[in-house]
């Protein structure tokens, strides 16, 4: 599983020029899904993720964590994010769980996070967003 995460004050994804989900400060969190990935493997990464102490303090020093400035999160699916350009100019996508697999760990992500107590918002499985 690989994560992309960003730090943002607002964002949102919009599917066919209707906004479907949104978050004001949080995490915008790209989500790839391998082959090999399997719930524990999820739960391991959301858990590291939910973890990281990547927003200032007071002293401006990073040291709070998305709890700590109760922050939101936008989890998009992104199986570009194992796109392998080794060869030729025209990636190939064979690391990639194939779409029931990616569709079921991305769902279980989402709740996961939600359990935890945080605010999810997410795009739609393999639609074309804009985020």
């Amino acid at each position: 599983m690989r994560l992309m995460i960003q730090r943002v004050t607002s964002v949102s994804v919009t599917i066919d020029e209707k906004v479907i989900g949104a978050i004001g400060k949080g995490f915008l969190v790209f989500i790839g899904i391998a082959l090999e990935d399997t719930r524990e493997i999820a739960a391991k990464m959301m858990d590291k993720m939910l973890r990281l102490r990547i927003f200032s303090d007071e002293n401006d020093k990073i040291n709070l964590s998305l709890a700590d400035v109760g922050g939101a999160l936008l989890l998009v699916s992104q199986f570009t994010l194992y796109a392998d350009c080794r060869k030729g100019n025209r990636p190939s996508f064979v690391g990639a769980a194939p779409p029931k697999l990616a569709e079921e760990l991305y769902a279980y992500a989402k709740a996961y996070c939600a359990e935890k107590g945080f605010t999810v918002q997410s795009g739609i499985f393999g639609a074309d967003m804009q985020v």
